[in-house]
């Protein structure tokens, strides 16, 4: 690799870290071609790219963005980036997940919001719920006291004419 393809690897390196609102290293020795590309189309589902390349352009692209220095101790061996475009939450359950199926990939860390994340708080993130349940629950919360109120207007109704009921069928 000569030295402008070396600068445009950093370059989109950078382009991914300042587009991604996560990103997370992997790491995947002894993982096959055909797993490597059912990992990139999985990630690729949830708005996710995988990106591999020599660890010292990971640190090279990485010295100038917050995101990528708080991950800077991690960058060495064989690993590769994952930027998450859309949902974090989403993109590490789908790593979480594909490290239970193949043991040959490995989650070392993350970063999210320019916060450092250890392996273990990426796996609490991907316990997360999506963001269309976490909405949904709360427009439940909202909606149950006027649902409550709702019921038991309801159920008032219902008592008196229950009542009203009993008393006509003892005048019979």
């Amino acid at each position: 690799m000569n030295r402008e393809q070396k600068a445009a690897v950093v370059a989109s390196l950078k382009d991914s870290f300042a587009q991604s609102n996560a990103s997370f290293i992997v790491k995947y020795p002894g993982m096959t071609v055909e797993q490597l590309q059912k990992l990139r189309n999985d990630l690729r589902s949830q708005g996710a790219t995988l990106k591999v390349t020599k660890a010292r352009l990971m640190k090279v692209a990485a010295q100038d963005n917050p995101d990528g220095e708080v991950m800077l101790p991690y960058y060495k061996d064989q690993i590769g980036l994952v930027f998450a475009n859309q949902e974090a939450p989403s993109v590490a359950k789908v790593l979480k997940d594909f490290a239970k199926e193949n043991e040959a990939l490995t989650v070392i860390a993350g970063s999210l919001d320019q916060a450092l994340l250890t392996e273990s708080d990426v796996l609490k993130i991907a316990s997360l719920p999506s963001k269309e349940i976490l909405l949904a629950q709360v427009c439940g919360t909202l909606n149950a006291p006027i649902t409550g109120l709702a019921r038991a207007l309801t159920m008032m109704q219902l008592k008196l004419l229950w009542t009203l009921t009993q008393n006509k069928q003892k005048k019979q």
